[in-house]
């Protein structure tokens, strides 16, 4: 009997524990509570002009760049420059042995002075009739004959005195004093760094938006983040056959000498500014399968209280080009109307949010991230 009455009891407060609990569900069914508003960053669709580029890869060359080696055989007697120096047009680099060419000048000058005393002397003699035309003719032969002998004696030593043949950077130094050289034989490289020429392609079908002094941007480690700006003075008449791609030529200021021929660099040309674009931060950009969208705000009145608040609306777009941060849409917004650019995932039509740009993170054409 004891245990009859206990589970009938227990049977009570639970049933009245179930009524009160089905009441309290019942009670927060009936009751309708608002989600609180999203705090979100927005930003305005903008129209704006971007210039389109053309990127690449390209090589730096020098404008002008030799390994100056020697012309002729001859032993090294004296070396006039230092590795990795500045050389003017005509600074002396290396003397070859020159001693026997000297002496042999002299004989040759000596039969230069002997063969105008000659024909000075034909010559009048000639002019007296004492001699014959034929003779004097001969005469005047000997003495250029002797003049060109000379020259050429002067035209060897010339070549055994190793000019720069244009200014520039010079080298390593390939050769040591006393070294006997051999006609060809490299002595040192010289480079002419300021300006230099960078050499990229670029596919056939843009060959017609080329055209000199077109702006081209060259970055690159090598650069410290600090782009360097040039312009296209050269573009290939012909276009490779294996790769269709046309091979272009910009030239491009150098005064601190930051870069050097054999560097690549990243190549973007600048065309003519294009037509007008809208664009939003690519952060606003919901992606899906069945097409991307963004969340447009829009002030709206409270049903209930009739106060304005700021609501979303999920517009389907058609996207662009991207640049930087940036994206341009092609169809579906309009100029002017404001998009949500942060907390897209937390949202959904029709939802109540409040703007809050205070961290919004800062979009950019050319982001430069501190780690890169």
């Amino acid at each position: 009997m004891k245990i009859f009455l206990s589970t009938v009891g227990l049977l009570l407060v639970l049933g009245f524990i179930g009524v009160v609990k089905w009441r309290q569900i019942a009670a927060l069914k009936s009751a309708s509570f608002a989600q609180p508003p999203e705090s979100v960053s927005t930003a305005a669709a903008t129209l704006e002009t971007w210039p389109e580029t053309l990127t690449s890869v390209g090589s730096l060359t020098a404008v002008q760049g030799v390994t100056v080696a020697a012309e002729l055989d001859g032993k090294i007697v004296q070396i006039d420059f230092e590795a990795g120096n500045a050389a003017r047009a005509g600074d002396v680099l290396v003397r070859q042995d020159t001693s026997a060419e000297e002496a042999m000048l002299r004989s040759a000058e000596a039969g230069v002075d002997l063969a105008r005393v000659n024909l000075e002397r034909t010559r009048e003699l000639l002019a007296k009739a004492t001699v014959s035309q034929s003779q004097y003719d001969s005469d005047a032969a000997t003495y250029k004959q002797a003049i060109a002998a000379a020259d050429n004696i002067r035209a060897t030593i010339a070549k055994k005195t190793i000019k720069a043949p244009f200014s520039g950077r010079l080298g390593i130094r390939l050769v040591n004093l006393g070294q006997s050289l051999k006609a060809g034989d490299p002595i040192v490289s010289l480079q002419a760094l300021d300006p230099i020429y960078v050499d990229f392609y670029l596919p056939q079908q843009q060959l017609i938006q080329l055209k000199a002094g077109l702006s081209v941007r060259l970055s690159g480690d090598a650069l410290g983040g600090k782009p360097i700006e040039g312009k296209i003075t050269a573009i290939s008449p012909d276009v490779d056959a294996s790769t269709r791609n046309v091979r272009v030529q910009a030239t491009v200021a150098n005064p601190g000498e930051r870069l050097h021929p054999g560097m690549y660099v990243d190549v973007a040309v600048e065309l003519p500014a294009a037509d007008k674009i809208l664009a939003i931060p690519a952060t606003a950009i919901l992606y899906a399968p069945f097409g991307d969208s963004v969340y447009v705000v829009e002030r709206k009145a409270d049903g209930k209280s009739g106060a304005a608040q700021l609501v979303v609306r999920q517009q389907i777009v058609r996207l662009g080009i991207h640049r930087g941060d940036f994206v341009a849409v092609a169809s579906g917004l309009k100029a002017g109307e404001t998009v949500v650019t942060s907390g897209v995932f937390r949202l959904r039509p029709g939802s109540a949010v409040t703007e809050n740009n205070a961290e919004a993170p800062t979009a950019e054409l050319a982001p430069k991230p501190s780690d890169s």
